[in-house]
């Protein structure tokens, strides 16, 4: 089932693994801290995107395997533009709805790519220790 493989991108900046993609109980140790929010940095520096677009393109980028729930999406948006790391402004979407758009401003990028390298150093660390006999 789809639902089965789906992770799930919520709690302000965690992603927490869908109970049955992990085969483990679903409980607050289950947490990545930290991602949601360079999930979203990521995505933006492909250029300016509405929230539902930002949502739709960490989904299907990651082969339905993460899902952004609208409940998380926002606050890390507004979370995000209080400390100066997007920009925003009101523009009309492909279906011509009024929609607020996200972009990068250059304390972005620079975050960006301090989590960037944060992220490539834990995950090749965790690797590590994965590949021991």
């Amino acid at each position: 089932m789809e639902a089965e493989k789906t992770a799930c991108v919520h709690g302000g900046s965690a992603i927490r693994f869908h109970k049955q993609f992990m085969g483990a109980q679903d409980k607050p140790g289950d947490l990545v801290q930290g991602t949601l929010d360079m999930l979203v940095l990521k995505t933006l520096a492909r250029g300016a995107m509405h929230g539902y677009a930002i949502t739709e393109f960490i989904q299907e980028t990651s082969g339905n395997v993460l899902r952004v729930e609208e409940g998380a999406l926002y606050p890390a948006l507004h979370r995000l533009e209080l400390r100066g790391l997007l920009a925003s402004e009101w523009g009309l979407s492909d279906n011509n709805r009024r929609a607020k758009y996200y972009r990068l401003t250059a304390a972005g990028r620079k975050q960006l790519a301090a989590e960037t390298e944060r992220w490539s150093r834990l995950t090749l660390a965790i690797a590590l220790i994965m590949d021991t006999v």
